[in-house]
């Protein structure tokens, strides 16, 4: 018997290397015991010592092993590194294997890599950081007990969602540490090396309280989202028993309030609503830009971070014209920033328009979307709230002066034309003159292009919309040569 050390309790690279140097010894899964960190050897189980390293390679698997096997080394069943091992003898015999589902060994690797998934996904759910500051520097720490080896495959999403805070999470086998630009890991560690509470605990427990509802209360599928084991590591659970024994008090006190009480977020527009204001004279560019920060046309203002104006040069010889920012753009303050300003930009350099001479902007300032978990839905306009914004686009071809003027969708060639309705398939491919001199054309927002499922499909729209700008390139040169 062949006794196999590994150092580490979650690493495939190292199992993997081992795995290898076994296959080109030609060593059968029956021959061969695993150990990690300080277990012994059995009186009579050898080390790998004398096993060959290989040169090259000793054997073929699928891809899909691999991908399973990242998943499976951070299980916390001791037996992992066997059942791997198995299923990768196994594959050099017969290549299809995987694609058995009635196969035990199968079945048992899915369901592992199956918990290793949900146990990261608790982990990015239930993780509380707290304060804590080291002399000077304020540094955020959190306790997690995962079922399996999940921290340094899961870290990485810390890292990027916390991306500008020093933080570390503890664990009882591993920690990991970010320092805003580096993470690395250390041992393990005890929940009292965790602070027990921090200055924003209560802020956070109010809140939980807030948004209870308990006419939607269903404690055994809550349970099941946020298992009981992990409440006493989460400030908000000491909240959820009284909060569930008070439900059926506090959905009658909704009800007998619903016919009299406007609703909370009818209350709370109520209370955000503008005093009447005179309307200031915006006599340039940059006043526009700074005055539609205060924009109260619609309702879009109260939700959005910030309105979004457009960026490009004062005079420039072509504008684009999109429906609304969209999630990174609210964020940032800038307009076609995502991915369908990504593939504009691709296709302006593409056909040859200087970029540098393009102004962008959108439709409607503000982003209109619908909460979804963690994410905002874009929500398209409505006519009211594109009629309210067309002050703010106006003015912005007022003092840009563009010669070409591009719709992208057909909210944008709605608000430019004052139609309530545009079929971009009847109205592309063909310059609109306006009754200002500029020269309009009407095509596809990118974020279509992004949204079409099939290649060929893909393929065909994209090749349209290349057309579209080329149009646009011909169109800017033909104006530049008029006297």
């Amino acid at each position: 018997m062949l006794a196999i050390r590994l150092e580490k309790l979650n690493d495939l690279d190292e199992w993997r290397g081992k795995a290898r140097r076994l296959l080109a010894a030609g060593m059968e899964p029956s021959q061969i015991v695993w150990r990690t960190g300080s277990d012994e050897n059995g009186l009579f189980e050898g080390g790998d010592e004398m096993l060959p390293t290989p040169d090259g390679p000793v054997g073929t698997v699928p891809r899909q092993f691999m991908e399973l096997a990242a998943g499976v080394i951070q299980h916390s069943d001791p037996e992992r590194f066997a059942r791997l091992y198995r299923v990768l003898w196994r594959l050099q015999k017969d290549h299809q294997l995987l694609s058995n589902a009635g196969d035990s060994d199968n079945t048992d690797l899915a369901r592992m890599a199956s918990a290793v998934r949900r146990d990261a996904h608790k982990m990015k759910a239930f993780v509380r950081f707290r304060s804590l500051f080291e002399g000077e520097t304020e540094r955020f720490i959190a306790w997690f007990e995962p079922d399996h080896y999940v921290l340094e495959a899961t870290a990485s999403f810390f890292a990027r969602r916390f991306a500008g805070m020093n933080w570390g999470i503890v664990t009882p086998y591993a920690s990991a540490w970010w320092d805003t630009e580096n993470l690395s890991f250390g041992p393990g560690g005890r929940k009292s090396d965790v602070p027990a509470e921090d200055a924003v605990e209560d802020d956070w427990k109010t809140y939980y309280a807030s948004i209870f509802n308990p006419a939607r209360l269903k404690v055994s599928m809550m349970k099941s989202e946020m298992p009981v084991k992990y409440w006493r590591n989460l400030p908000e659970a000491e909240n959820i028993a009284p909060l569930i024994r008070n439900a059926k008090a506090m959905e009658q006190d909704m009800i007998e309030r619903a016919a009299t009480q406007p609703p909370a977020h009818h209350m709370r527009r109520e209370a955000r609503k503008p005093e009447p204001q005179q309307i200031q004279e915006i006599t340039s560019l940059a006043e526009a830009r700074e005055a539609v920060q205060s924009c109260h046309r619609c309702p879009l203002y109260e939700h959005a971070t910030q309105a979004v104006f457009g960026e490009g040069p004062e005079h420039a010889e072509v504008m684009f014209v999109g429906e609304q920012p969209g999630d990174q753009e609210d964020l940032a303050g800038k307009p076609f920033i995502g991915p369908a300003g990504q593939v504009l930009d691709e296709f302006i350099e593409k056909v040859g328009i200087d970029r540098k001479r393009v102004y962008v902007t959108n439709a409607v300032k503000h982003f209109k979307f619908e909460p979804r978990g963690k994410r905002r839905i874009h929500q398209r306009p409505d006519g009211g709230e594109v009629q309210a914004c067309k002050f703010w686009l106006n003015l912005e071809v007022e003092y840009v002066k563009p010669k070409v003027i591009v719709a992208l969708g057909a909210t944008a060639a709605q608000s430019l034309l004052g139609k309530a309705s545009v079929t971009i398939g009847k109205m592309r491919g063909a310059p609109i003159k306006m009754e200002d001199g500029t020269v309009l054309f009407i095509t596809n927002h990118p974020s279509y292009l992004l949204r079409i499922p099939d290649a060929e499909g893909k393929a065909r729209e994209r090749a349209k919309f290349e057309a579209d700008l080329v149009m646009v390139r011909e169109a800017i040169a033909a104006l530049e040569k008029t006297p």
